[in-house]
């Protein structure tokens, strides 16, 4: 039989059409790893989220496996060139969440510059300070944005009606210049950006990708935002970079102490710059929800649906 392990819940609309084509889906939601391991020879599919990491030992042990699935971006938790050495399709669905993340970081954004959670905090208090909480426009700055694959291209979407100079570097991607985002070199994205926004995969070459090196290396102050991975960014060194003014802001999504689930923070109380980060007033935070949408929960699980059955994916 056909069976598919669903290591995570997913929307049932990836369940329904599997089974439509003649998959049976096996939901083991509660299962350990080790439990995993011992009966991953029956399946030729996984569908995955973040709580278990798809490494060569259960590769190996998933001897039947034709693909895996991750319901998301991000593949750092899935060997993917082993996987695919063993001729192992590996499928993610970043064009399912695309939309929600580009919002996120657009609402982020605004919320610092316009000071709206303290103004919210202070009308609920019964104040009215109309000149503290003087904000900044969009509209005649230039946002750079660091990694222009799906979610980067939607931000710049996103930004198109703010009157932004939209700016983009890839170390990957050329000539993608069009009506919204000119594409430069990562020099002059530092020389010019008033707006810097992450939106790179996590491997050895991004980790810390975000470092005091990158901070100082900016022409003037700048607002940072990160809705990619919280260990792109080295969390200690924006804090110094926030307390020096080198950053004015940051929209956190992701912070570098969560737990490689993705379903928390580490508890380790000896995290100095977490709490410093926390009492910043000019620091925006989310529980790393950007993709995180009721619509999103659908398409993610469409987009992964498409791809497994062969069927082109609109992205």
């Amino acid at each position: 039989m056909n069976k598919v392990l669903f290591i995570e819940s997913v929307h049932e609309i990836l369940h329904q059409r599997l089974t439509e084509a003649g998959y049976h889906c096996d939901r083991q939601y509660e299962s350990s790893r080790a439990e995993l391991l011992v009966k991953a020879s029956d399946y030729v599919g996984i569908v995955v989220r973040s709580r278990i990491k798809i490494d060569k030992e259960f590769i190996d042990a998933a001897r039947n496996l034709r693909f895996i699935a991750r319901s998301g971006s991000g593949l750092e938790n899935i060997d993917v060139s082993y996987a695919e050495s063993k001729g192992i399709a590996v499928y993610n669905s970043p064009e399912g969440n695309r939309d929600a993340v580009g919002e996120h970081a657009m609402g982020m954004l605004l919320m610092l510059l316009n000071n709206l959670r303290q103004a919210d905090t202070d009308v609920r208090a019964g104040r009215w300070p109309r000149e503290e909480n003087r904000g900044y426009e969009i509209a005649g700055k230039t946002v750079g944005i660091i990694g222009y694959g799906i979610m980067g291209s939607s931000l710049a979407q996103k930004l198109s009606g703010f009157g932004a100079r939209v700016i983009a570097h890839d170390k990957y991607k050329s000539g993608f210049s069009d009506m919204l985002v000119q594409e430069v070199s990562l020099e002059e994205l530092k020389a010019t950006a008033d707006i810097v926004s992450l939106h790179l995969p996590l491997n050895e070459e991004t980790h810390y990708y975000a470092d005091a090196a990158f901070f100082s290396s900016f022409a003037k102050p700048f607002y940072f935002i990160n809705t990619a991975r919280g260990k792109n960014t080295d969390t200690s060194a924006l804090v110094e970079a926030i307390k020096s003014g080198k950053v004015r802001g940051a929209c956190l999504d992701v912070i570098e102490y969560e737990k490689a689930s993705l379903e928390g923070l580490e508890k380790d109380p000896s995290l100095t710059a977490m709490r410093e980060l926390i009492g910043m007033s000019n620091v925006v935070l989310s529980p790393h929800i950007a993709g995180w949408t009721h619509e999103s929960y659908e398409k993610l699980s469409s987009v992964l649906a498409d791809k497994i059955l062969g069927l082109e994916v609109e992205g």
